[in-house]
Parts: C-alpha cells; structure tokens; sequence
C-alpha cells in the first residue's frame, strides 16, 4: 500500500502533480515503483496540492460495470487510476495497512450488517489482516473471541490486543463450551483448514467468512450449514466508499496498526522474516528516508 504528497511542478510551462515524495512527510509505499507524474486535471473535485493521498490493493475500475454502479468497485475487472484522501492528522505510516488489512476486515463488518454493537465475534488467525479485525470489532463494541492453533498468541492478543477471549482450536473441551456463541467468524487463516470446528461455533444465522486465499477445496459436511442456517460466504478487500469510511473510522477512534518501519534497504530481511512470520503485524517501508539514488 502506498501513501504520497500531491505536490505541484512547473514542467514546460505547465503545471504538473508529482505523486511522489513529500519530505518531511514521510512518504511510505510497498511498490515504490507505482510513483508517476499526473498532469494536474482541476476537475478532480475530491483533492488539491498538499493533500496526503494513497493507493491500497486496488488501484482502479471502470466506472461503468454493474460491480462500479453498486459501489463494490473491488470486483471490478477492468482499470483506472485512483487514490483515496488520507485523513488531516493521520500519520502515513498508520494509513498505509488500513488501505490493505483495515478495508479487508471492515468491508464485511459493513456489507453483512455487522458493525451495531454487542455482536459476539470470533477472529480465527492473528496475523496482519487479524490484529486489526481485533481492534475494528472491539472499536464496534463487539465481544471478540481470537481463535488460534496455539497458545503462544493469547498475550498478544488479550493484553496488547484488547480481545475479550482467547480459543485455542485444539482444545475440544473449550471449543464445546463456546458452540453456539459467535455471530460471526472472520476466517484470516490462508492455508488448508477444515471448517466444521469453527462452524460449530456459529449461533443460529452466523456467518463465517473467508478471507485467507487458499488454493486447496475446503470440506464440510452440509447438515453443519443446514440446522443452524449458517453462511459460509467470503469477501474481497473493500470498495473506496468503504477505504474512506474505515479511514475515517480510525481517525475517530485513534486506532492504530502494530507496525514496524523499514527502510529499502531492509526488504530482502523483511521478506525473510514474513516467511517465518516474524512480524508484528505489518511492515511499512520507508521510502522517503531510505536515501534511493535518483
């Protein structure tokens, strides 16, 4: 995810935009190479010089398909370039994992009708898109119960966290105690994994939502769906309705991403450290203070 300056250029005689680097703004992108020069169009309503914008997973649509009039550009299969505006006093290096990990959990929250609170939810994997799952849900009002393989998470996620409960999916005594209690399971988890365990968990009409891409079938048997009129449904990152929504959202509630800032010269040690999942719980890069040669 990319946050940048808009900042004006005379170039020819014609003023130009550079979508690019701002200091002392820290400037913070995943894909430094996605930074252009925009001949400044002063019909583009939304932004002026100076604003903070940035661009998450999906950088355009066609405007035109039935997905871009329904608001849900995310499904859209065709491009254009935008950006979304980042919030006054947001800080960069916070608005960039909201423009991944933030929408993609506050998406389904808002599309299912599941942000009034007092919801019982269950974040099933802690890791990047989880951590903010949390704290959304928790910001929601919500009571939020982290499900994990293993125990060496449950600090994490109660004390620094906030989460009200902790489910290790082993333990078959604790897992028959909390059946029949979530409204809903946002399912982070990006490798094979049965689901009938986290089903049982579901009230009445829950929802279990998938979120981890996972190129291997899942199983369950269909009578776990059935006599709880339960949905197994999916969602994918989150329309710019909904990216400057969730923005918003963290500017007023001061949430915050776990981070860690690296500078360019780090990426290879930071993807080493991703395949050992070692981070917590998100890197942002630095491109502003990495010195690049131009």
């Amino acid at each position: 995810m990319a946050v940048w300056k808009w900042r004006e250029k005379q170039q020819d005689g014609q003023p130009e935009t550079h979508l690019g680097f701002s200091p002392p703004t820290p400037t913070l992108s995943d894909m430094k190479w996605w930074v252009k020069w925009w001949r400044w169009d002063p019909n583009v309503g939304k932004f002026t010089v100076g604003d903070t914008v940035g661009v998450g997973c999906i950088v355009g649509c066609c405007g035109n398909c039935r997905p871009c009039k329904s608001d849900v550009e995310q499904y859209c299969n065709k491009k254009i370039w935008f950006v979304v505006k980042i919030p006054e006093g947001m800080s960069p290096e916070q608005a960039a994992p909201l423009l991944c990990a933030g929408v993609t959990v506050y998406s389904p929250l808002n599309h299912f009708g599941l942000k009034q609170s007092g919801l019982r939810g269950g974040i099933l994997g802690l890791g990047g898109v989880g951590h903010m799952g949390v704290k959304i849900a928790k910001s929601m009002g919500h009571h939020v119960t982290v499900i994990s393989s293993s125990d060496k998470k449950r600090v994490e996620a109660l004390d620094h966290l906030g989460a009200d409960d902790y489910l290790v999916s082993s333990d078959a005594t604790r897992m028959q105690e909390l059946a029949d209690s979530l409204d809903y399971i946002i399912d982070t988890v990006p490798v094979f994994h049965p689901l009938e365990p986290y089903l049982s968990l579901l009230k009445l009409d829950g929802k279990l939502i998938l979120m981890g891409v996972i190129n291997t079938p899942l199983q369950f048997l269909s009578p776990v769906v059935m006599l709880g009129r339960k949905t197994i449904t999916g969602s994918f990152i989150g329309s710019m309705k909904e990216t400057e929504d969730v923005l918003e959202f963290c500017k007023e509630k001061d949430l915050t991403s776990m981070i860690e800032v690296v500078n360019m010269d780090y990426i290879n040690t930071a993807f080493e450290r991703l395949e050992k999942n070692d981070v917590r719980y998100r890197f942002v890069v630095d491109v502003a203070g990495s010195k690049l040669s131009p």
